[in-house]
């Protein structure tokens, strides 16, 4: 399924980081470079799908069908400034649903080889914790993309999703592997922020990305839009950040 489709996963079981912002908004920069992007929302919380405008509350289907009823994955796809598989709250029972059955670390790996020639990568953002879905998106990833606030407690999560990591490529993706470390919510003007990313280069060393997202309101005024903020403030710092990032990420993917 890999050969022609990239898909990368956004994980980290730390809220609140900018997972979901980066996922999108990375992908609408992939899409301003000619890329045929897919989002795929596997947080029951549904932000990312709720970022593009759409109420996941009035989702007919929803991630939740093709992972538990095997729902054919373009039947969940909605097109807006970037193409998103949708997620519902139903997404939280997904877990317990899927227990039993078996393959159930591979059930996304399956959905997504259905539109292996529709799309160039496939992005896929994680609920902040390491169960099932995180599993599922780990396992169906080629490269994980790990935005991390700048803090020390935001940090201590990257050595459990190393651990996890490690599991999985023992028993279910050999390949997989962390493309980059994010710093995101970057407040320049403290010196905890610059010492957070001299600790975070110090252990991963040039695995950090060089693009650094800064906070701004735009993040938070985007959303409630329903668009990404390139598009909602294309000449702002953050759509800058992001587009920067792109370059860093596809020169990254073809080195």
């Amino acid at each position: 399924m890999k050969a022609s489709l990239k898909v990368i996963a956004f994980a980290n079981q730390k809220g609140g980081v900018a997972k979901t912002t980066t996922t999108l908004n990375l992908a609408a920069a992939f899409a301003e470079e000619g890329h045929r992007v897919l989002c795929c929302d596997m947080d029951p919380q549904g932000n990312l799908t709720m970022s593009q405008g759409i109420d996941p509350d009035n989702l007919k289907k929803s991630m939740y069908d093709v992972l538990v009823n095997r729902v054919s994955i373009r039947e969940v796809i909605h097109k807006r400034e970037v193409d998103v598989a949708c997620a519902s709250i139903d997404l939280a029972g997904a877990e317990i649903a899927m227990s039993t059955m078996i393959g159930r670390e591979r059930a996304l790996e399956r959905a997504l080889a259905e539109v292996v020639d529709d799309y160039d990568y496939c992005f896929i953002d994680t609920p902040p914790s390491l169960g099932l879905l995180t599993i599922n998106a780990l396992t169906a990833a080629d490269r994980v993309i790990v935005p991390v606030q700048c803090e020390y407690l935001s940090m201590r999560g990257l050595i459990q999703l190393q651990n996890t990591l490690a599991m999985i490529r023992e028993n279910l993706n050999p390949d997989v592997e962390i493309q980059g470390i994010l710093p995101t919510m970057v407040d320049t003007r403290t010196l905890h922020a610059k010492e957070a990313i001299e600790l975070l280069e110090e252990n991963f060393g040039d695995r950090v990305f060089a693009s650094r997202i800064r906070k701004t309101v735009r993040f938070a005024e985007a959303p409630v839009k329903g668009m990404s903020v390139l598009k909602y403030d294309p000449d702002g710092i953050a759509a800058h950040s992001y587009r920067q990032l792109a370059k860093e990420v596809l020169a990254n993917a073809n080195s």
